[in-house]
């Protein structure tokens, strides 16, 4: 009998139970409005505290009745808001492609920054300075998506050149590899055609000088992707479970693959370009969103993005306030989180954070 009904049961049917199933007992709804209110009183904070710092009076003031005349309304209106948006925006897109490429390769080590996306992204932008110095900023987000495709091209590659394939750790490797070569072609291109003051900066990595222009084609993009990104989750949750397990169900792996490596693509080359090298967020994000909330992707890839966001914009104030009036590379800070945190996964030979 029990055989009779499994044979009823459609491939749908089976993948809404797995889903069930697989929905964590923690109350997700109540975490993603908790961390969507972090990210709020932390973009608050970062309103006011920097090498000028601003009282919750001006602030209201900037806002509701701007004077280009006063100083600290230009410094808010100019400067910190489209820093701190920028932050959340880089901050989500990094987190959710991070989410999607651990989800792709069944590989707890991926993320863009570890597997040559973004190494790709800042070569093609050094390139870019060095063949065209007046770039634009849609030029720029052009050129970054080209390098995030050939950096990610270059370590999936090389799977086809290794016996067994890429295993986790072969893939954090071979993307270390690939990004030491890139960031040496980088470096060899800014210093012979002397590029290398306009490079600093995404080589440091950072959300200092944005314009609100370039934040809102940013946001944009990464709306956009975010939303793409959601339309998938089902299928993600399922994929993550194993190829084999997917393909059982029915799904239609290589569109989905394509699609996702496409949304990667996207948004982390939409980051690097307003960003810079910031790297290491999408590599603990997934952790510990997964660690939270389970394996459901309608959750994990929403709430990612606000952790990322939150995470960003918190290392930005902390750029700002460790020396003052100097700032701290952005960069450096996530690298202080995310370096040990993959030696710690790599030390358990790539098996995930349990």
């Amino acid at each position: 009998m029990d055989e009779i009904r499994r044979k009823q049961l459609t491939d749908k049917d089976i993948q809404k139970r797995l889903m069930r199933r697989l929905s964590h007992s923690h109350p997700t709804a109540w975490i993603f409005f908790t961390s969507g209110v972090i990210l709020f009183l932390l973009m608050l904070l970062s309103l006011r505290f920097g090498a000028a710092e601003l009282t919750w009076e001006m602030i209201g003031e900037a806002i509701w009745n701007f004077d280009a005349t006063d100083t600290a309304h230009v410094i808010l209106v100019d400067l910190r808001i489209p820093r701190v948006l920028a932050a959340a925006v880089v901050g989500a897109s990094l987190a959710v492609s991070g989410v999607i490429m651990q989800a792709l390769t069944l590989n707890p080590l991926a993320s863009p920054s570890i597997m040559g996306v973004t190494s790709g992204s800042a070569f093609m932008i050094a390139l870019g300075f060095a063949l065209f110095p007046q770039l634009s900023h849609y030029q720029l987000i052009f050129w970054s998506f080209t390098g995030a495709a050939l950096g990610a091209g270059m370590v999936f590659s090389i799977g086809f050149f290794t016996q067994r394939g890429l295993t986790p750790v072969k893939l954090a490797l071979a993307g270390s590899a690939v990004s030491a070569l890139l960031q040496s072609l980088s470096t060899m291109i800014a210093i012979h055609f002397d590029v290398a003051r306009d490079m600093s900066f995404w080589y440091a990595g950072g959300v200092a000088g944005v314009r609100i222009e370039s934040v809102t084609v940013i946001a944009l993009i990464g709306i956009i992707g975010l939303f793409a990104s959601l339309t998938l989750s089902r299928s993600l949750t399922i994929l993550s479970l194993g190829e084999e397990m997917a393909r059982g169900l029915g799904l239609r792996i290589g569109w989905i693959k394509l699609i996702s490596l496409l949304i990667v693509l996207v948004l982390t080359g939409a980051a690097v370009s307003i960003a810079g090298a910031v790297g290491f967020i999408g590599l603990v994000i997934p952790h510990m969103t997964k660690k939270i909330v389970g394996l459901d992707y309608r959750w994990v890839l929403p709430i990612s993005a606000l952790f990322g966001a939150s995470l960003l914009v918190l290392a930005d104030i902390g750029a700002r306030v460790i020396n003052p009036p100097y700032e701290t590379p952005v960069g450096t800070l996530t690298a202080l989180i995310g370096v040990p945190f993959f030696l710690f996964l790599a030390r358990k030979g790539g098996r995930g954070w349990k």
